[in-house]
């Protein structure tokens, strides 16, 4: 049986949009690839926000969050992390050689303007990395205002992981000034994983091309050339997955990003006020996720034993990640959820627990 899935991604994929996956393949060196990456780049633009250029890159979220601190760092990073996923790029700079601070935040807590200008007052630092939405805390940082210290620093290279979050909240990318935008597919795009993409900014691209040792695979310099001079890739792309996107960003474009951002605000606001009925909210709540909602498990109650008997009602949620596991657990609204899925969800859970 399969189970309808509330957790940060992979998310349920319509019906409809699995079946592009199936559609024949074409050569990824020919005409008809050109336009398929050139259609797909022109929605994506208006997804980001941006006239930068977009890459896409057979990986997850993770590929080029890689290629973002690895290619564009030349002197040293400062990595903003609220949580696990934060903590990863961090990994990232020190597995590639890179020279990087870390600067953590509590779970639950944001990063804030105020401790930005005072890392890259330091003048130590070229590229920060800044986590939009973490999933393992439910935290969505407040990037606007933190873009607008980061624009004092012109020589700072200014990325984002917009993994959860991208088409699930507001995200203006030119109007923030970021130069590398990172997203994947199975999140609040509603697509099987195996698929991500970013925006690029000409200043990360310049900084890229005057950094050494950029490897291969996810060298942004090579992405961008190829993708610029024919819309093309070094290496074969997920065709299938690129298929199924460019499908799934007119059904997202027909919505309407406004739309389509409320909608998540509804479904969010929703499971927050649910929680704090019947639990408490783990997260600042000045900074709640529109995409994914974490739950202090106040009432003390097995999380595993919960997920378990969802799963006979044919549903799933996520438990608390990593040291948060049974102190917490995770409702995720995105991608094509409605309410009548998180009213769904809740009353199932309400009947378990007896609440």
């Amino acid at each position: 049986m399969h189970k309808q899935l509330f957790i940060p991604g992979p998310v349920d994929v319509r019906p409809d949009v699995l079946e592009k996956m199936a559609t024949p393949m074409i050569g990824h060196r020919s005409k008809e690839c050109t336009a398929l990456q050139e259609s797909i780049s022109g929605k994506l633009q208006k997804v980001f926000q941006t006239e930068n250029v977009m890459v896409l890159s057979t990986s997850s979220g993770s590929g080029l969050m890689e290629s973002a601190i690895r290619c564009c760092t030349a002197k040293k990073a400062a990595v903003f992390s609220i949580g696990a996923f934060g903590d990863r790029w961090y990994k990232m700079a020190v597995a590639n050689g890179k020279p990087a601070d870390k600067f953590r935040a509590e779970d639950g807590q944001a990063t804030h303007p105020e401790d930005v200008e005072k890392v890259l007052a330091t003048g130590e630092y070229d590229l920060i990395t800044v986590t939009h939405n973490e999933t393992s805390s439910g935290v969505q940082n407040p990037v606007g205002e933190i873009a607008e210290v980061v624009k004092k620093y012109p020589d700072v290279v200014f990325c984002i992981d917009t993994v959860s979050s991208m088409a699930g909240a507001d995200i203006p990318v030119d109007k923030w000034g970021v130069d590398f935008c990172i997203t994947s597919t199975q999140k609040c795009l509603g697509l099987p994983p195996g698929l991500s993409m970013a925006s690029v900014s000409q200043k990360a691209y310049d900084r890229a091309k005057a950094v050494t040792n950029r490897g291969l695979y996810l060298d942004i310099v090579e992405i961008y050339d190829k993708v610029v001079k024919n819309y093309q890739y070094p290496s074969t792309p997920s065709l299938p997955h690129m298929f199924a996107l460019d499908y799934q960003l007119d059904l997202i474009l027909a919505e309407g990003l406004e739309n389509r951002w409320a909608r998540h605000a509804e479904m969010a606001k929703y499971i927050q006020d649910w929680a704090r009925k019947y639990f408490a909210l783990f997260s600042d709540e000045r900074y709640l996720s529109n995409t994914v909602t974490c739950i202090a498990n106040t009432r003390g109650i097995s999380v595993a034993d919960l997920n378990k008997a969802l799963g006979e009602r044919g549903m799933t949620l996520s438990n608390g990640y990593g040291d948060l596991k049974e102190k917490t657990f995770r409702i995720a609204h995105m991608a094509d959820a409605t309410m009548d899925d998180m009213k769904k969800l809740t009353t199932a859970i309400e009947d378990i627990l007896g609440l």
